[in-house]
């Protein structure tokens, strides 16, 4: 299959989800209509030009193309058909093949219509004759899709085709080529202004080579063009598919376009690797599709929480079902999906990872007007104010002005007595509209004076990607002044799961009985679990009662704007709704453990590695200030320094020297180990140095002063890292008294040094040592 072939089914399956809307909303007062329980269903047919001016790679296109259509359809509501046309020139030819008849696209659907459209390959099997017969391709559409569609439902045909018109070898046209090609031409005209007057739109996207663009954008205009609450863009055109670069893009706009779906472009990459696309808050129904374009390639999609969601089943409040696992494109239809950035994580087998795969998102938002009335029980002649606000099926309510870009928003006063009053409603802060951007729309409206009974409010709303369910707000006119009056308010406006929200319903009586009030609760999600508390309240006579009253929110209740009405209904009055108020509360997740004492664990971690800090201080200036590291010995006889050592380990406690030759006339030091008979030992006690003698007594090393050995001997300790340690002016040795150097003895200290260097190579001097000895 070629590069463009692979393309155009590719993005031929990704756009199944384009069918129209129709017109807009009738604003009838009817019935309202039942809560939405997905996308509008549609009726849509392809139709293929399996003529001999379809070369045969683009033939394999189209066929292809119209088996995977069903793939991504949103709506499994929907029928579909598929049909193949050529001409019939001689006997035994057919001018149209049905390959599919009309298939609701359910998950059976689907598999069905992509099996049958295959059969559309082949040229020698079909019985189609080479011509292109129009007129009888779109009469055979029209039929199917006149058969079995309920009122209302939309209706559109994509001509799959290169727009070339040719019957000029159809004897059913006239006896000349001539004559039957203008027949031909004529028919077309009519065929297609049927479809006009039966609300059929035609879609042609061009295929093939020599595409005539004139007669495809004819055809486009002469159809229905009201499709999709005619919003700009949604009117029925001609695209052109002539490349692989352009053709996923040109045929996605057309499907989406006559859907009145939205498309989110995700990104591309060559398995293994991770795809990404965005699914916004206003979505409730659509398909993740994936153009792999090699069946070998396995996709497996996360929802933005970052879980593997089913193939098949429900979770978190969404429902799932793929298909196209086997082809080049697979769809996950996705119901009330989550928001946000979705993952595809892409597999594939070696010898299949070199055909770079595309992630998009076709979605539509089907929401729910809740709209109030004030006054609720206005007299005839009275202006009243509108309100609506708009949520999805999930109870979300929508805040972002950016999601609903070119929606028009209205609403229709209707009742007893008078005609149906068009409510044009706005968002740009003016007239009776409070705020401009808060997507709360507003308007007002004068009860016609004929009004006498019953007075219903309906909302609606159009706007690409978006359909609205029209749910009423009932009440009816007031003869006099009203007899009870409400209004509610809430307290607050933020909650968790499992929690309550405090209001304030004041109430006023102005007749001689008892009223006994409602609260309630309208225009809910049904995955909502609210209760409004008290559930009654009765009112004195002539009284103005003001009383408290909360709302309670489930532990299921989901994230974010909570949506509805609270409502005030006279039961005494025969349930007329006095009063009303949307719900404006904000459902947070509830705190966890971390949320609710992050700063007691801060602070104890503080306090632990303070405490610690303090500790590993005291054990290192401990260690430091125990030790007699940088403490020189010297020893001393009549003034002169005979030898010294200086301590030199960073961790030594104890420092154990020997005085060698003490009876000679040049005695000096030697380091030795503890273990040694004759060793002096000099620690380190308190704040002071003590020395223990190889006799076993122990005396304190005196400050500024010798210590007296045997033999005449002194012994001098100066230097030292200990606290407080004195300080020498410049150019002095501190703790050097004066005497002149004796001369050095080489065999003094055993060391093969003058004994005036045993420790240090450095000559005597005055005695002094650290202060804190």
């Amino acid at each position: 299959m070629s590069g463009v072939r692979r393309a155009a089914v590719a993005a031929l399956t990704a756009l199944c989800a384009a069918v129209p809307l129709g017109p807009p909303p009738a604003w009838a007062a009817s019935a309202p209509a039942a809560p939405a329980a997905g996308p509008d269903p549609v009726d849509f047919a392809v139709v293929v030009d399996a003529s001999a001016s379809i070369d045969k790679d683009a033939l394999a296109r189209e066929a292809e193309a119209a088996a995977l259509i069903g793939q991504g359809e949103i709506s499994e509501r929907s029928r579909a058909s598929v049909i193949g046309f050529g001409s019939a020139e001689k006997e035994g030819q057919q001018p149209v093949r049905e390959v599919c008849p009309p298939t609701v696209v359910d998950a059976a659907g689907r598999q069905r219509i992509s099996d049958c459209a295959r059969r559309l390959n082949d040229r020698a099997d079909n019985g189609l004759g080479p011509g292109t017969d129009f007129p009888a391709a779109l009469s055979q559409a029209l039929a199917r899709l006149r058969e079995g569609a309920a009122e209302g439902t939309p209706k559109v045909v994509f001509l799959l085709t290169d727009g070339k018109l040719n019957v000029k070898d159809s004897p059913a046209y006239g006896a000349d080529p001539e004559a039957r090609q203008l027949e031909g031409e004529k028919q077309l005209r009519e065929v297609l202004a049927q479809a006009r007057r039966e609300h059929v739109q035609i879609w042609p996207l061009g295929f093939g080579k020599g595409i005539d663009k004139q007669a495809l954008q004819q055809m486009a205009d002469a159809g229905y063009r009201n499709g999709c609450a005619d919003l700009p863009g949604s009117r029925p055109r001609p695209e052109v598919v002539d490349g692989a670069a352009d053709v996923d893009q040109a045929l996605q706009g057309a499907f989406a376009a006559a859907r009145c779906a939205r498309v989110e472009q995700g990104t591309s990459g060559k398995p293994p690797g991770e795809l990404t696309v965005t699914i916004p808050p206003i979505a409730t129904d659509g398909s993740i599709t994936v153009t792999k374009r090699d069946p070998k390639v396995r996709a497996r999609y996360f929802d933005p929480k970052g879980r593997e969601v089913p193939l098949q089943g429900e979770s978190d409040g969404s429902r799932f079902e793929v298909s196209g696992q086997d082809g080049p494109v697979e769809a996950l239809r996705v119901k009330d999906p989550l928001p946000g950035q979705w993952r595809v994580k892409l597999t594939a087998p070696e010898g299949h990872r070199d055909q770079p795969a595309t992630v998009r998102a076709i979605w539509q938002g089907v929401l729910r007007s809740s709209v109030t009335l004030e006054p609720s029980a206005p007299r005839a002649g009275e202006s009243v104010t509108v309100r609506m606000r708009l949520q999805t099926r999930r109870g979300v309510v929508i805040t972002d002005p950016g999601l609903l870009a070119g929606v028009r928003a209205a609403a229709q006063l209707s009742g007893d007595g008078f005609e149906p009053v068009d409510v044009p409603l706005r968002d740009d802060g003016a007239s009776h509209d409070e705020k401009a951007g808060d997507v709360l729309y507003g308007g007002t409206v004068t009860v016609p004076k004929t009004a006498t009974g019953a007075l219903r409010l309906a909302g609606a709303i159009a706007a690409p990607g978006v359909t609205g369910d029209r749910r009423p707000y009932n009440t009816r006119v007031s003869s006099g002044p009203a007899l009870v009056t409400a209004g509610v308010t809430l307290d607050g406006h933020g909650v968790h799961p499992g929690g309550t929200v405090g209001g304030k319903l004041v109430a006023r009586n102005n007749d001689t009985r008892p009223h006994t009030l409602r609260l309630g609760l309208a225009d809910q999600s049904s995955a909502a679990a609210l209760r409004v508390g008290p559930a009654t309240v009765t009112v004195a006579p002539g009284a103005q009662q003001p009383v408290p009253f909360t709302v309670s929110f489930g532990g299921g209740t989901p994230a974010g704007d909570a949506g509805g009405r609270i409502t005030v209904t006279d039961l005494t009055d025969g349930g007329r709704e006095v009063g009303s108020g949307f719900l404006t509360v904000t459902v947070t997740p509830a705190p966890t453990w971390w949320d609710r004492w992050w700063w007691a664990v801060v602070v104890g971690a503080g306090l632990l590695l303070a405490a610690a800090a303090v500790v590993a201080v005291r054990v290192w200036y401990g260690g430091i200030q125990g030790s007699l590291q940088g403490i020189v010995v010297e020893l001393r006889r009549d003034g002169k320094t005979l030898g010294e050592l200086k301590v030199r380990g960073a961790r030594t406690k104890v420092f154990c020297f020997v005085v060698d030759g003490a009876a000679s006339a040049r005695p000096g030091l030697r380091r030795r180990d503890a273990r040694a008979a004759q060793a002096y030992r000099l620690v380190r006690k308190g704040d002071g140095l003590r020395l223990r003698s190889p006799k076993g007594g122990e005396q304190p090393v005196p400050r500024g002063a010798p210590l007296a050995l045997d033999h005449d001997l002194e012994l001098f300790v100066r230097g030292g890292r200990g606290q407080g340690r004195e300080r020498t002016s410049p150019g002095r040795r501190p703790g050097r008294m004066p005497g002149p150097r004796s001369a050095p003895n080489p065999a003094a200290n055993g060391t093969g040094r003058p004994a005036g260097q045993a420790g240090t190579g450095t000559g005597g001097g005055s005695a002094g040592y650290d202060s804190a000895f």
